[in-house]
């Protein structure tokens, strides 16, 4: 699928940027259908291992959409073509910012639950890069707008990342963030009312831990008071049953889930 991005130049005319995303896996529900969660994979991964994962938890009121992001060159691998939700410098928010790459995956991941049925509930999560565009898509929800100032058109119910970061640091981190959703008393009560999990491994070689610890400071800071962080001691950048059975709880609680185990 090719998701289409348009950025307004110097001058008079615009500029079109095409990213073609890769092949979406579905995971349907075993139960009665009551939440739908687009579920994003790591730098140069694809929807299809997180799927069999997804799969295979005690969650069977959960439909999982895993899509796969476009295939570019990224920064941080010296230009070398991955697949990536944006352009990376660095693993952290201390990267440029790629504001069309998480713009245009925002809105791809935003397509998906917008053509959910009105009574299911709709988050998103993401290991890795993956939770950083979870995060990215949590305060566009809360400021109801993207980056590139259209509107946000999905009610968020949860969101998870699992050993990621907040990219975009010029304009999300911190006061910055804050001053944004102070602004407007529904953006405050968006961003104070959003369920937020976190979780990160002490010993992550690739994400460093403080990244995650920064990363929910942050967030608090900004208005964010819904949020959990979670930490795995000798942890590295994987996931572990352990962490996966917190991610199952938590999300039977936040989103009222029937029957889950």
């Amino acid at each position: 699928m090719s998701y289409s991005y348009q950025t307004v130049g110097s001058g008079s005319g615009t500029a079109r940027k095409t990213f073609d995303f890769g092949r979406t896996h579905v995971v349907r529900p075993k139960g009665k259908h009551q939440a739908t969660i687009v579920w994003l994979h790591g730098l140069g991964d694809n929807g299809s291992s997180w799927s069999q994962i997804l799969e295979s938890l005690p969650l069977p009121n959960i439909k999982w959409i895993c899509p796969t992001a476009p295939t570019r060159p990224v920064a941080i691998l010296g230009g070398f073509p991955c697949t990536a939700w944006f352009d990376a410098g660095e693993l952290s928010e201390d990267g440029p910012d790629d504001w069309e790459g998480l713009d245009a995956s925002a809105a791809h991941i935003a397509n998906f639950l917008s053509t959910e049925p009105s009574d299911v509930k709709v988050g998103i999560g993401g290991f890795s890069m993956g939770a950083a565009m979870a995060l990215y898509s949590a305060t566009a929800y809360a400021l109801g707008r993207y980056g590139n100032g259209n509107p946000y058109p999905i009610s968020l119910r949860a969101v998870v990342g699992l050993s990621g970061w907040l990219p975009g640091s010029s304009y999300l981190l911190g006061r910055g963030l804050r001053n944004k959703i102070e602004v407007s008393s529904e953006a405050a009560r968006r961003a104070a009312s959003l369920p937020i999990l976190l979780s990160h491994g002490t010993c992550d070689d690739v994400v460093p831990y403080k990244n995650g610890e920064k990363c929910a400071q942050s967030l608090s800071i900004a208005g964010f008071r819904n949020l959990t962080f979670k930490t795995y001691e000798g942890i590295g950048h994987y996931t572990v049953p352990k962490e996966m059975d917190e991610v199952c709880n938590w999300l039977t609680a936040r989103l009222g889930l029937e029957g889950s185990r």
